[in-house]
């Protein structure tokens, strides 16, 4: 199994930036589809990122361009580096594995293909 664990979460101010990070335990993770999702409440869970074995992303629409995922292989960490945050960007942000694909992600932005959970970390954007 995997454990996952999000920190660095917080508020910022619109425009502001905020660095998202995920560290993974008990496997390797860059071997597995990886996400980041995010729930507001009253909400869905929906997909904000994900990241192949091969580390290829896919953004949803209304994050593109503002947000970058990447992956630390070495720290077996994942990242979510959000950027130009608008107060819409505020919910409780996942990370998520895969654990039973190739690596391989596919469903975006459904939350249906990942199996392993991380208990959240907390974004407050203020306008």
């Amino acid at each position: 199994q995997v454990q996952l664990q999000e920190s660095w979460g917080g508020s910022a101010q619109a425009g502001g930036s905020l660095r998202l990070s995920c560290v993974a335990s008990g496997h390797t993770a860059s071997r597995f589809c990886l996400g980041w999702f995010r729930q507001s409440p009253g909400g869905e869970r929906d997909g904000v990122a994900t990241i192949d074995i091969e580390g290829d992303p896919v953004y949803a629409d209304s994050v593109q361009g503002r947000f970058t995922i990447s992956k630390d292989s070495a720290k077996n960490t994942l990242y979510l580096e959000m950027n130009g945050l608008k107060p819409e960007d505020t919910a409780m942000y996942y990370c998520a594995a895969d654990l039973t694909g190739a690596g391989f992600c596919f469903g975006f932005p459904s939350d249906r293909e990942y199996n392993a959970w991380g208990q959240g970390t907390q974004v407050t954007v203020s306008s």
